[in-house]
């Protein structure tokens, strides 16, 4: 985790976005966000103004957040990590950075969604997809495992994005479900199909859209804001892997309370809120994901958590992101 990378980040925080909502006055509270501006402004927003806490956050990717937090141990400002996927809050929690999390507010979230040691909780779901071109592909021309992009018949139709967390996590699943060497032979496959390499999920299922590739691999949420944009002649459409495959892992974003907070209380206030009610109608209405709390319905646009059939592995055990971002170096993947 102590790369140059991180320590590059750590030169010129320009890639973050700072932003601040609530009074200026009383209680604040700083949150760590891998997840975007965009998908989770409003509901920190919602939160301020609900309990006057106010937030400062520092938007930027969740791999990278993680290593800055590392970096800065217990000077580290954040008081919540709000993280794209479990792998990054497993790798600060392997680091003894994470508080204990009252286990009311865990036992809202099932057991496979939050950690076994209680040191961070699931706020949302999403599953892994291929998005690809409907003018392009049908389902049924898509092959059965993600596995299988590996053919050169793909070669200069796959987009996707190595630097995003969720899918080192996926890459970490890989490598703990099959085994180091085949995740390597995974990634030179897909590398010697000469992938386009995109700068975000959002960017990638545009691309697909476009015709710029046929398939990406992403989460399955970012078609359907697409769709609620653009309507049903948004050329994109998901592809959920069935049968237990690696490429149908469902993770969830995660938060934690930083163990050198001292702004504990605020922090707990925040995860009680994002596991309540509002917050989780926010997730499956706004942001098309999986709410995760008892009771919230599911987005009808979507298939049921329930029907999905991901590869059986505990989130919790996705924890070693600095070995995945190493072989992701090896294989040429990432520079």
């Amino acid at each position: 985790m102590r790369s140059g990378l991180v320590l590059a980040v750590l030169a010129s925080f320009a890639w973050l976005v700072g932003w601040s909502c609530g009074g200026d006055d009383g209680a604040s509270l700083t949150v760590y966000s891998g997840r975007s501006q965009d998908l989770v402004g409003p509901i920190l927003e919602r939160f301020s103004d609900q309990t006057g806490i106010k937030i400062r956050v520092r938007y930027g990717d969740t791999a990278e957040l993680a290593g800055v937090i590392l970096e800065e141990g217990g000077n580290s400002p954040a008081d919540v990590f709000f993280a794209q996927d479990a792998g990054a809050l497993g790798a600060l929690d392997a680091e003894s950075q994470l508080a204990a999390i009252p286990q009311e507010l865990l036992d809202r979230v099932p057991a496979g969604f939050r950690a076994d040691d209680g040191q961070w909780v699931g706020i949302s779901g999403r599953s892994r997809v291929v998005a690809y071109n409907t003018d392009e592909l049908r389902p049924e021309d898509l092959p059965a495992s993600i596995k299988d992009f590996t053919d050169p018949a793909w070669k200069g139709r796959i987009g996707w994005v190595p630097t995003n967390g969720s899918f080192q996590a996926f890459v970490t699943a890989f490598r703990l479900l099959e085994g180091e060497d085949a995740a390597r032979v995974w990634l030179e496959g897909i590398k010697a199909n000469n992938p386009v390499e995109l700068p975000n999920n959002t960017a990638a299922v545009e691309a697909v859209a476009n015709g710029e590739v046929d398939v990406a691999f992403v989460n399955h949420y970012y078609l359907f804001q697409f769709l609620a944009e653009q309507g049903e002649g948004f050329k994109a459409r998901n592809y959920f892997f069935k049968d237990g495959d690696i490429g149908a892992l469902v993770n969830v974003a995660g938060a934690a309370m930083l163990e050198s907070s001292d702004s504990k209380d605020d922090a707990e206030r925040f995860l009680e809120f994002m596991l309540s009610q509002e917050a989780q109608q926010y997730f499956a209405d706004e942001t098309y994901e999986y709410p995760l709390v008892e009771g919230v319905a599911t987005n009808p646009l979507l298939p049921l958590l329930s029907e999905l059939q991901p590869p059986l592995i505990d989130l919790s055990s996705l924890s070693d992101l600095a070995g995945t971002q190493q072989l992701l170096r090896d294989t040429g993947v990432l520079p």
